[in-house]
This record gives C-alpha cells, structure tokens and sequence, in this order.
C-alpha cells in the first residue's frame, strides 16, 4: 500500500520527540511498546499528548516490548515500534531485536542516551548503543536535532519495510527536548530537506529468460516437491496452483506452516526435526526441489541429490543451505505468478499420490499416539485437544521448547488461521508477547500462546499487561517442571542430565494474583472443561497442563517407539 506524500504544518516551537511522534502517527503506526525511563521522558510526554492518536503500550519487561513489536509485525506485515531508556532498557530489547533481524521482521527501535554533554563520559547508564545494534540494525543512526529528525525518522522507517528488518533510533535526552526554532541549519542543509512518508513495497520479478530456464528446468523434472517457507505466507494460492500443475507434495518450514493448511491435499505438513515423516520420505526421493522463501535449517532432511531453484525476496540466500541449478530473486507470490503459464500440467500424479497416501498413515499414527495412555497427559493429546478450539481465523503463538515441536506436529492449521514463532533466533519467551501483540492487532480474534514453563516464567510478569488493556488471550502451559528438550538432547549427546529440572510453579495461581483467570489440567477428562471456559471468557486466562515428561520430541522417524 502505497502512503501519500501530504506534508503538514510543523509548528515552530515542536520539540524533536514530538516530531518523531508524528513521523510515526503519519506511517499509520498505532502502538508502540516500552518501558519509561528517564532519558525518554521527553518523548515518553510527546507521546502522552497524542495518545488519542497512538497508543502507548507500556510493559513489565523492555524484552516482551521488542518481542511485542516483532510479534506484531510477524502478524501483520506492519511496522511493529518499542521503545527503551538508554543502558539496561535498551539492553533488555536487544532479545526481541535479534529475533526480528534473523526472521526479516521489520520493526523500529528506539533508545534513550544521556544528554549530549554526557556522551563519552562513561555515564550512568551510558551504553553505546549504536554499536551494541551494529549487527541487527540495517538503518543504525543517532537523531542529531529537530530538523535532522524529520528526515532520519523517514530513512529508519522505509528501510525497516524495505529491507524487512530492524532499524534503530539513538535519541539523547536533551535533544528529545530540542526544539526546532532553536536548531539552526547548518550550512549546506536546507530547511525543505524533511523526508517524506511515502513508501511502495518492494516487489521483484526475475527477468523473462531466468523464468523460462526455470520452467525448462521444472518441465524436466520427474519427481517434484516444494519446500515452502516465510517468504511463502502470501503465496498461497500460487504455492496450491503450483503444486497441482506438478504433482508436487508441499512441505513447509516452520516459519511457512500457514502458506498451506494442514489439511491441503498437497501438504505432507513440516519437515525437519519437528516435521512429518512423509515430508522426510519424499525429500530423499525427490529430484528436482523447488525452494520458495525458505532458509530451512535442518540440512539432513534436504535432497541426498535434486535439482533445485529456489525462489527468494534476498539475494544473499539464494543457495545458503542447499546447492542450487538456479537462483532467482524475487517475491515469491509475484515470481510465481509469472511463472506459472510458462508450465505445463503434469499427468503422472504416482509422486504426489504416493505420499498423499504416507500422510493418510501418519496422521493415523498422529491419532493413536494422541489417544494412548500415560501416567500424566501426553503433550500429543494437549495440542490435539486445545486445536479442537480453535476458531478458523485463530492467531497461535508458539515458545521455544519440546512444546514448539509437539504443536507444530499435531495441531493441523486450518485456512485463515495464524501463527508466529521465534524461528530462527528459536528464542524462549516470545510465546506471551506475541499473543498480546496479535490481540491488539486483531481484536476480535482468538489469540493463543503454547508455551512451556521454563519459557512463560521469562516474561511471566507481563500476565499483567494482559490484565492492564483487558487482553484476552490464552495462555496454554505445558507443565513438566523441565527444560525438557534441552533434557532430551543432553541423553542424546550421551551426557548426563544435569541442571534441565525447573522448580514447580503453581501458574494458575500466578494468574489470578495477577488480575487473570487460572486453570489447572491434572487428567484428560478436565482439559475440554477448562479450555471451554477459558475460551467463553473475556479475560486473559493461563492453563496449565501437567504433562507426562516422558514424552519424546521425537524426530518423525522415532515418534512410534517415543525416543528423541
């Protein structure tokens, strides 16, 4: 969506931190995430004044504000804003930041300093900022003054859209206070050097020859599959239509879990460590791969050998975890649009057919482990369970853990609904703020988390902030009082199981001393009850599930005899 270039009248006597506050207002930016602090105060005020205008979210934890706004663009697209005081608040994003640069979210960040007197003085609180960002940021500057600022706000903005990652603001107390009739041009500036809003998504197609050399390439093939990942999302339609002139299964990356629901005729589901087996089966046996927006780290479910062409936005990943016949760069959705009338339908359906029938067994197999016995409830039945829930356009947001690998398997995405995930930062912690991210995006949808207990306890205070702007989602605790996948790599490597047990924390107990309701599943038959009301209710709820920790996360070859 293309944003209009309308200037407006800046008043004369509008400090620099109010004109980053309009900057956002005019890039249609509806909240931003943070923590005050000192050496925001000015803006935090610039921000008071039009908080009709945008809302600001204030947290617990300046972590779950970055991981707010990174939620919130990994839901929506959309520009996600948290903002930190300088030294320790601004530390404490750094997290969420990493977490949108490894998963191309674009997100802007902005951070407190001393005053300018102070810099370099080793001040209280006085972190070079600039330089702890240096990596995550591909728009990294310090706002200078007013006048600087209506330009550099632009700039940090359009490249965090752009290039789908972080942008970062260092902003000095003093200079928040600045205001524009006190700031003199410098010479060689320009008092109409301002910037502007607008902005047009960067779409790119492959020239016409690399498209014919890729259906030349694709006309050849004889076994097919698609591994579709992020870049993917907003293909669906052409990944399904794909798939069908091809015969190709579709297999999807995490990340790419909702570019095709579960219950396509062409998904064989994810692959990996936490994908399905018949994913795994036709990788090895297929020989020509086409890659789309996935940067799929699990190498040895890749192809033993296939031609591959991968289609990516980035043209520093084409062929970063897999050897390529052909690269091409290019959004995903627009390059297969072009693409597709250059192929032909293929009649041998055995390829897809064969594996059509793999998932039919698997998710067979999926049911039965579901159904089984335990001494506590299995994690498999708990995603099942709450998965039957679910509304058709729910928002599931999932933590880093055993339980990442348990939710991505059996809960089957439906069409419309979403989901987000630390991918490839595979943080904990993340599973709450996304859910309140994705809430206040999406007010009328169902919002959910799946997290584990050693996860939630990391921003567990931020229940609050649930509580604080009525935010009803639903928080689903998978309880084994264990780092539990850490625990199962520790066996698997042969080592001892050492420092992976969690102290018991009573989490519905927490919830309500926290202004939310809390629920507690010791047995199957109470689980349906709990999730009923949960999800009846207006208010933030936590369930927690005790689990049987004797639940591998299993690699799909290993889920039958339950070992990791």
């Amino acid at each position: 969506m293309e944003k209009s270039n309308t200037k407006k009248q800046v008043s004369t006597n509008e400090t620099a931190a109010d004109i980053l506050v309009q900057k956002l207002i005019d890039w249609d930016v509806k909240f931003i995430f943070g923590v005050i602090g000192d050496r925001i105060n000015p803006l935090v005020e610039s921000l008071r004044k039009k908080q009709e205008k945008i809302k600001f979210v204030t947290v617990r934890h300046e972590e779950t504000a970055a991981f707010m706004a990174c939620g919130y663009a990994k839901y929506t697209g959309k520009l996600g804003v948290c903002v930190a005081t300088s030294g320790p608040g601004a530390i404490h994003l750094v997290n969420g930041l990493y977490d949108a640069y490894k998963d191309h979210a674009p997100v802007l960040a902005i951070t407190g300093a001393p005053v300018s007197d102070l810099v370099g003085t080793d001040y209280t609180q006085e972190v070079d900022t600039l330089s702890l960002l240096q990596e995550a940021a591909l728009y990294n500057q310090m706002i200078t003054g007013p006048h600087q600022a209506k330009t550099v706000v632009d700039l940090a903005i359009r490249a965090a859209l752009t290039s789908h990652g972080v942008a970062h603001l260092k902003f000095a107390k003093d200079t928040q206070q600045e205001e524009l009739a006190d700031d003199e041009l410098t010479k060689g500036s320009s008092k109409n050097f301002e910037g502007s809003t607008v902005f047009s998504p960067r779409i790119e197609v492959p020239a016409q020859p690399e498209l014919e050399k890729a259906a030349e390439l694709i006309h050849r093939g004889k076994k097919i599959g698609i591994l579709a990942g992020y870049g993917a999302l907003q293909a669906g339609e052409q990944v399904e239509e794909l798939a069908e002139l091809l015969g190709a299964p579709v297999a999807k990356a995490l990340l790419g879990k909702a570019v095709l629901p579960d219950d396509s005729p062409y998904s064989t589901g994810g692959t990996g460590h936490l994908g399905t087996l018949p994913s795994k089966e036709w990788m090895k046996e297929c020989d020509t791969l086409l890659i789309l927006g996935s940067n799929m780290p699990y190498l040895d479910y890749y192809p033993e050998k296939a031609k591959a062409i991968q289609i990516d936005h980035e043209p520093k990943r084409i062929g970063l975890r897999y050897p390529l016949e052909l690269g091409l760069t290019g959004d995903v959705k627009a390059t297969l649009t072009a693409l597709l009338p250059l192929l032909k339908r293929k009649d041998d359906r055995s390829f897809l057919k064969k594996h059509q029938d793999g998932m039919a067994k698997w998710r067979e197999t999926l049911q039965a482990i579901e159904a089984g016995e335990s001494e506590l409830l299995r994690p498999q039945f708990l995603v099942a369970e709450v998965a039957r829930h679910l509304d058709s356009d729910a928002a599931v947001s999932l933590d880093t853990g055993a339980n990442t690998i348990f939710t991505a398997r059996h809960w089957e995405l439906k069409k419309g609904q979403a989901m987000a995930v630390s991918g490839n930062l595979a943080s904990m912690g993340p599973g709450l703020p996304y859910a309140m991210a994705a809430q206040l995006a999406f007010p009328d949808r169902q919002c959910v988390a799946m997290v584990g207990d050693g996860g939630l306890a990391m921003l567990m205070a931020d229940i609050t902030t649930a509580v604080r702007y009525r935010l009803p989602v639903k928080v689903i605790v998978f309880k084994n009082n264990s780092l539990s996948l850490d625990v199962y790599e520790q066996m698997a490597a042969g080592t001892e199981v050492y420092g992976g047990d969690l102290t018991p924390i009573d989490f519905a107990a927490v919830a309500r001393a926290c202004g939310a309701e809390g629920f507690t599943c010791k047995r199957k038959d109470e689980v349906s009850t709990a999730l009923e009301k949960a999800f009846a209710s207006t208010a933030p709820s936590i369930i927690e599930v005790w689990i049987d920790p004797d639940q591998a996360p299993s690699s799909p070859d290993h889920i039958t005899q339950n070992i990791f």
